[in-house]
């Protein structure tokens, strides 16, 4: 391939063959593959970067690398970009289980950048509308259906069922209302940074872009500014009423609260004195801006016997198993264990306030 003599020439819309012509044009460019390799690259190291905005909210930087490339090579070298980006960012930095159909989100989201702003007379109402077509059908209603797709997949059509009926779910409807608006600010200052440089690169061939907000955008966002803000309480609200905190626990966090509620359950039953125990938090809910939480926790004893086989068993395989293993355990952790050192003997629920610890309602129910 060779660099060719490309077109400098803008289209108000995508639906024309000339568009689509210089589109796949892109394809036989060298250079333009060349810059396409790097800002996949810079796509793929952006993947695990985000900014935080608020208690589990944040804006994934890779976006803003994924519009940049979309808006130089355009939607007919967007589609292998994004394959190429998910497959390799899931490598680099695996999250869960792999998923094919998953790289569609990747491909719409970086085709939706592509169609508004492949050359294009870049204006934020076009980015506004990039963003709020990835909000609105990629994250709220292609996300779940892809999810829907994979518990078919793995033979739970209850979840999936789940998913499909999620689709419009406040919670996922209020934090998108949250992150576009700001998106779509940070994204349009970020490209009115970098357009006047790929110009020059002749890169992209938009000379009378205008990223300047109008006064009638902003107000438009400085409206939805505030639906959005409304909208993240009303999403942490929801969440935090419907979502157990313990979820977010980090692993340290997890051995630690655990091995505290294993202080503070065996010191108030005597049945385990004799025993090792482990307690695993199975739930802990706390509404928004309160102090008291609802805890579920099982109780454990350890299998000495299980123990050391599995000790033995793992160290033969030049594996790790050890208390800390037991203690690091989420609520599924325990049925997951194949060497069955923890046997459930108890369930215990009961009302701490954080900010005292004071402990209220406490109740145990004995398996055995």
């Amino acid at each position: 391939m060779a660099r060719i003599e490309r077109s400098t020439k803008l289209y108000p819309h995508p639906f024309s063959k000339d568009y689509w012509r210089d589109a796949a044009a892109e394809l036989k460019d060298t250079r333009m593959l060349v810059v396409t390799a790097l800002l996949v690259a810079l796509r793929i190291a952006l993947k695990p970067l985000a900014i935080p905005v608020g208690p589990s909210l944040s804006i994934q930087t890779a976006m803003l690398a994924t519009a940049l490339g979309a808006m130089i090579y355009g939607p007919v070298v967007a589609i292998p970009a994004a394959i190429i980006s998910d497959t390799i960012g899931f490598i680099i930095y695996p999250t869960g289980e792999y998923f094919l159909p998953f790289v569609l989100t990747e491909i719409a989201s970086t085709l939706f950048y592509a169609l508004f702003l492949y050359r294009s007379k870049v204006t934020p109402t076009r980015v506004m509308l990039a963003r709020f077509c990835i909000c609105s059908v990629v994250n709220v209603v292609l996300q779940q259906l892809i999810y829907a797709w994979y518990y078919i997949f793995i033979g739970n059509p209850e979840s999936a069922m789940d998913s499909v009926l999620g689709i419009m779910t406040t919670t996922r409807i209020f934090k998108n209302l949250f992150f576009f608006p700001i998106e779509t600010v940070v994204l349009t200052m970020f490209l009115k940074v970098l357009l006047p440089l790929t110009q020059r690169a002749k890169l992209t061939f938009c000379a009378d872009a205008d990223l300047r907000f109008t006064k009638k955008q902003i107000i438009a966002l400085v409206c939805l500014v505030l639906v959005g803000v409304a909208s993240a309480v009303g999403y942490l609200t929801n969440r935090y009423a419907t979502t157990s905190r313990s979820a977010d626990y980090s692993k340290e966090q997890r051995v630690e609260i655990q091995q505290d509620m294993t202080e503070m359950i065996t010191g108030r039953n005597d049945d385990w004195k004799d025993e090792t125990v482990v307690c695993i938090v199975d739930s802990a809910y706390r509404e928004l801006f309160a102090t008291k939480t609802e805890y579920t926790v099982s109780v454990y004893i350890l299998d000495e016997e299980a123990f050391a086989a599995g000790q033995a068993a793992a160290a033969a395989e030049d594996k790790t198993y050890n208390m800390d293993t037991l203690w690091a355990y989420s609520k599924s952790g325990p049925s997951k264990d194949k060497y069955g050192s923890l046997v459930k003997v108890a369930t215990v629920t009961f009302i701490m306030d954080e900010n005292t610890g004071l402990v209220t309602e406490y109740q145990v129910s004995h398996i055995r």
